[in-house]
C-alpha cells in the first residue's frame, strides 16, 4: 500500500485479527486489513452483492508484505446514517425525514434482495439463529436466573410463530450506525434469519442505547418506515414483515445482554448499564408474553434508571 494515497480512520478493535482501516484521498475506496474474519467476510460480501444486496463492490483484495490480509472496496458514503443525526444543524432529537427516507431506501432494497434468495437451510434453522442472533450462551453463562423455563417458553414462541417465513442471509446487526445512503456496512456477523429481522427493526432498537445515543424516532416516523417494509415485502411476493416485530425483538432484546456483565464487581457504572439491560430484557418479555409485541418506546431511559433497580428482577 503506497501510504501516500491512504489516510488511517480507525483500528479495527472488533476483529480479533487486528488490523486497521484506511480511506483513499479521494475518499471513493476504503482499505482494511485483518485476517481470517474479514477474509470471510469479504468472501460473503461477493457472494451476496451477485445476489443484489446493496454492499460495498470489493474491488481488490490480497495479502500484504506483512501477511496480513487486506481488501479494498468502494465507498457508499462518507457518513453513516447515524452520524447524520448526531449531527443535524438543529442539534435536535429528531432523525430528520431525509434520513429516514435514505433508511426506507436502503431497506426496500436490502429487503427485496433477500426476499428474492431464500436459504435452504436445516430443520433446526430458527433456533440456531435465535441461539447466533441472541447470543445466548454468553447471556445465559452471565445471566444464569434468565436460563428459565420461563424465558424458553416465550422463545419457543417466537420461533413458532416465525415458522414458514422465509429464510434468508442476514446482517445481524443492521442499524443506523451500519447504514449508508447506498448502502450496508460491517458484514463480519453475517448468518441466516428471518426475513425481515435485519431491516424491521432499525428504528426500534435506539431506545436499546438508554437515551443516550441523543435522538429517538418519533412514532409516525417508526410507523411510516415499517409500512414502507410491509408493501416492499408485497411487492416482492413475501408477507408484511412488521407482524413478527415482537419476535425479532424478544431475540435482540438477548443481543443488547450479551458481553454486558462486568468482570469488575467495583465498576458500578458497568454494572448499573448491565442492570438496566436486564431490566429492557425483562420489560420486553413482559409485554412479548401478554400482547405478542414488545413497543421499545415504553422502555425507560438509562437516565431515568435508578442504580440498583432491577437488581433482583427474575424472569
Amino acid at each position: 500500500m503506497n501510504d501516500t494515497n491512504w489516510q488511517f480512520v480507525r483500528m479495527r478493535t472488533a476483529d480479533p485479527d487486528g488490523g486497521a482501516v484506511h480511506v483513499s484521498a479521494d475518499g471513493e475506496r476504503y482499505r482494511r486489513s485483518g485476517g481470517g474474519a474479514l477474509r470471510a467476510e469479504a468472501a460473503f460480501q461477493q457472494m451476496v452483492s451477485g445476489l443484489g444486496y446493496p454492499v460495498p463492490q470489493v474491488l481488490e483484495q490480497g495479502e500484504a508484505d506483512d501477511g496480513a490480509f487486506f481488501v479494498v472496496e468502494e465507498s457508499l458514503g462518507g457518513q453513516s446514517l447515524h452520524e447524520m443525526v448526531l449531527t443535524r444543524p438543529d442539534g435536535g432529537r429528531k432523525p430528520a425525514d431525509t434520513v429516514v427516507d435514505q433508511l426506507t431506501d436502503v431497506s426496500t432494497r436490502l429487503l427485496h434482495a433477500q426476499a428474492g434468495h431464500p436459504v435452504d437451510a436445516a430443520p433446526d434453522a430458527l433456533r440456531q439463529w435465535v441461539e447466533q442472533a441472541g447470543w445466548t450462551q454468553n447471556v445465559f453463562a452471565e445471566n444464569p436466573d434468565f436460563d428459565t423455563p420461563r424465558v424458553h417458553v416465550a422463545l419457543d414462541r417466537a420461533v413458532d410463530r416465525l415458522t414458514g417465513v422465509p429464510l434468508v442471509w442476514g446482517h445481524l446487526d443492521y442499524g443506523l450506525p451500519n447504514v449508508l445512503p447506498a448502502g450496508v456496512i460491517d458484514w463480519q456477523h453475517h448468518g441466516v434469519v428471518p426475513l425481515g429481522y435485519d431491516v424491521a427493526l432499525a428504528l426500534e432498537v435506539v431506545p436499546f442505547k438508554g437515551g443516550t445515543k441523543g435522538y429517538a424516532a418519533t412514532p409516525a416516523q417508526r410507523e411510516r418506515y415499517l409500512v414502507a417494509l410491509d408493501s416492499a415485502a408485497r411487492a416482492a411476493g413475501a408477507a408484511p414483515v412488521s407482524p413478527h416485530a415482537g419476535e425479532f425483538l424478544l431475540v435482540k432484546s438477548l443481543f443488547f445482554l450479551a458481553l454486558m456483565r462486568p468482570a469488575d464487581p467495583a465498576r458500578l457504572d458497568k454494572h448499573r448499564k448491565w442492570q438496566y439491560r436486564r431490566h429492557l430484557f425483562l420489560k420486553g418479555l413482559e409485554q412479548y408474553e401478554r400482547t405478542g409485541s414488545i413497543d421499545t418506546a415504553l422502555f425507560p431511559t438509562f437516565g431515568d434508571f435508578p442504580p440498583g433497580q432491577g437488581s433482583a428482577g427474575r424472569p
